[in-house]
């Protein structure tokens, strides 16, 4: 596969556009076709999220709008009216049924749409909707909320197939997703249960694996769309999985990489455990850890910390079998203290490295450092 520019615009049969507006934005995405979708573990489920579970029972979507600036969580019937309602504003301009549409919000949590605002600006937005570059990155722009930057990638597959998406997200991170919005698009022709057994793999190993401050948020989306519009020259599923995990996993660590107030960006790799399960309970619990955070904010090679939340983890470990290499640098050799390792953390990527040493099992987690600036962004959201 190669990568390609143009975000969820890179797909056959896609268009997009956005606005934004200080905090607020409002973006479009069309695009028919077979769908599914993947949504929070939070019990306080927005109300974006129960309108759209419900539509892609239907398992096919015309067209996705999302808004940035006011969460529709914990917003009661007024919520689910709104959502509703968003979601028919879309459909009658499209002459499609209104369960083709998918509706999400990201923002502030327990504040009402505004819905005027909405309707004075849905009819701009697909009046500049565009299968050009520049109408992925005004979806793009438009769901941003404290993310520094916007976050598109897509990728041609040896047949032909592109897949491309875009993705906001930078606070309340955690797995089982984050405050994190993905809109996906393929041009291959697949049913739906091909491509929910396909997004369920790739969010499992992408963003189930990004961590930046343990908060799961009451939002998280990830769509996938299918629009048949590519000339495909013998898709292959493996091949077509390869490229969604390619995908899903650059967006999340762009997440990562932007979590707020963030400097460093850190990968947890773990090798030799028991089982898959345990690898991703060990990477997760490394990057999770605010004591690892601070450390690596901080420079300081404590190394400890680490070893430390591989303990709590919940995965089965041998403390004399586990090996541990900070930046390129051993620090412990089969539970064996390497003394004199100088262990250099002024880089901006920090890779973290464990061995178990136990079997097969291996996973990776991203996340990043924790900063003074993440206090300030959060202590200030609403104020």
């Amino acid at each position: 596969m190669k990568e390609i520019p143009g975000g969820v615009c890179a797909v056959r049969g896609v268009r997009a556009h956005g606005i934004k507006e200080g905090r607020d934005g409002l973006a479009m995405i069309t695009g028919e076709g077979e769908s599914a979708g993947v949504f929070t573990k939070n019990k306080i489920i927005a109300a974006p999220l129960v309108i759209t579970r419900e539509h892609l029972a239907g398992h096919r979507l015309s067209a996705v709008v999302a808004n940035s600036g006011c969460a529709n969580a914990f917003t009661g019937t007024r919520g689910l009216a709104d959502a509703a309602r968003t979601a028919e504003m879309v459909a009658d301009r499209f002459e499609v049924t209104v369960d083709s549409i998918g509706v999400a919000s990201t923002g502030v949590i327990g504040a009402p749409l505004d819905m005027d605002w909405i309707e004075n600006r849905i009819d701009s937005v697909i009046a500049g909707l565009s299968d050009a570059q520049e109408g992925s990155a005004a979806a793009a722009l438009a769901i941003m909320t404290t993310d520094t930057c916007s976050k598109e990638f897509a990728v041609e597959l040896s047949s032909g197939v592109r897949i491309g998406g875009i993705a906001k997200g930078s606070g309340m991170i955690c797995p089982n997703m984050a405050t994190m919005l993905a809109f996906v698009y393929t041009d291959a022709d697949l049913l739906h249960e091909t491509l929910d057994s396909c997004l369920k793999h790739a969010v499992d190993r992408s963003f189930n694996m990004i961590v930046v401050d343990g908060d799961t948020s009451t939002n998280d989306m990830v769509l996938l769309t299918a629009t048949a519009a590519a000339e495909e020259d013998g898709l292959d599923e493996n091949v077509f999985q390869e490229g969604l995990d390619y995908v899903c996993t650059e967006l999340a660590k762009m997440i990562a990489r932007d979590g707020e107030g963030a400097e460093k960006f850190i990968e947890a790799r773990v090798t030799g455990a028991e089982t898959e399960e345990d690898a991703k309970k060990t990477a997760k619990a490394i990057v999770q850890s605010p004591l690892v955070k601070t450390a690596v904010h901080g420079g300081d090679p404590n190394w400890g910390r680490v070893i430390a939340a591989v303990g709590y983890s919940g995965a089965d470990i041998d403390p004399d079998l586990i090996s541990l290499t900070l930046c390129g640098v051993m620090v412990v050799d089969c539970g064996r203290i390497i003394d004199g390792a100088v262990v250099e953390m002024s880089g901006k990527d920090i890779r973290i490295a464990v061995d178990l040493g136990l079997g097969a099992g291996g996973a990776v987690a991203w996340g990043c450092d924790l900063t003074c600036e993440y206090v300030r962004i959060n202590a200030e959201y609403t104020s």
